[in-house]
């Protein structure tokens, strides 16, 4: 297979695009460049260093030392932010409350893209987020939009939020307004707004388990791999 393959998946928070980017690639062979874990792990380094985001140019220089990187492995991706694993740690609410507020940034987005093509050069990768077939890789061989209803999000990702949580979860509702939040910030932002390009397949999840969406998106792409 000739390298260089982008498989992109688009669509709202919780709709799956995380999980279901990591499943094909894991049974398609190809690597799993996780976008949404780069911004997430830029969102932890503002966080934790306390800049306020309105000032560009402290953001900028926060910028400027700051690596991220993605390291494929057996068990899958782990993200590393400064050379510390944050693979977990990116995934606290208080992360996800901000994350498509750092991402509708000009010079984080900017910084990000930069580093998502290069990360894919001579790869044949899978790839997910909100402007992945629109800005990133417009060129992208298969271009797929996961949609799923509100209600259906939230009662996935509160889920998750249990299993995973050590005190008390957020309610439904909580994850409910901090979604509906999301799609606000991410569908009407200035810079790479969500939405679905023409050439991409949609795909409702809101009635489908992770296995069958994986198998929608590895039966569009098989294709590709001959």
């Amino acid at each position: 297979m000739k390298a260089g393959l982008v498989i992109a998946i688009d669509g709202p928070a919780g709709s799956g695009k995380s999980t279901t980017a990591r499943l094909v690639a894991q049974r398609l062979g190809l690597f799993h460049l996780d976008t949404g874990a780069m911004y997430r792990a830029v969102t932890l380094k503002i966080i934790t260093s306390g800049i306020d985001i309105r000032n560009r140019q402290a953001l900028e220089r926060l910028l400027k030392k700051t690596k991220v990187e993605l390291r494929w492995t057996k068990k899958g991706t782990r993200v590393y932010l400064d050379g510390k694993d944050v693979t977990e740690a990116i995934r606290k609410p208080e992360v996800s409350e901000r994350v498509s507020e750092v991402s509708a940034i000009g010079c984080v987005r900017a910084a990000m893209v930069k580093e998502q093509r290069r990360l894919a050069k001579g790869k044949n990768v899978v790839c997910e987020g909100r402007d992945i077939g629109s800005v990133v890789f417009p060129f992208a061989q298969l271009k797929v939009f996961l949609d799923c209803a509100l209600e259906e999000r939230a009662r996935r990702r509160q889920k998750e939020l249990a299993g995973a949580a050590q005190g008390s979860p957020p309610s439904i509702e909580q994850v409910r307004r901090n979604l509906a939040k999301r799609d606000f910030i991410d569908s009407r932002r200035r810079l790479s707004p969500l939405h679905r390009v023409r050439d991409a397949v949609l795909v409702d999840t809101t009635h489908l388990t992770i296995e069958e969406q994986v198998g929608v998106v590895c039966s569009l792409a098989k294709p590709l791999l001959k």
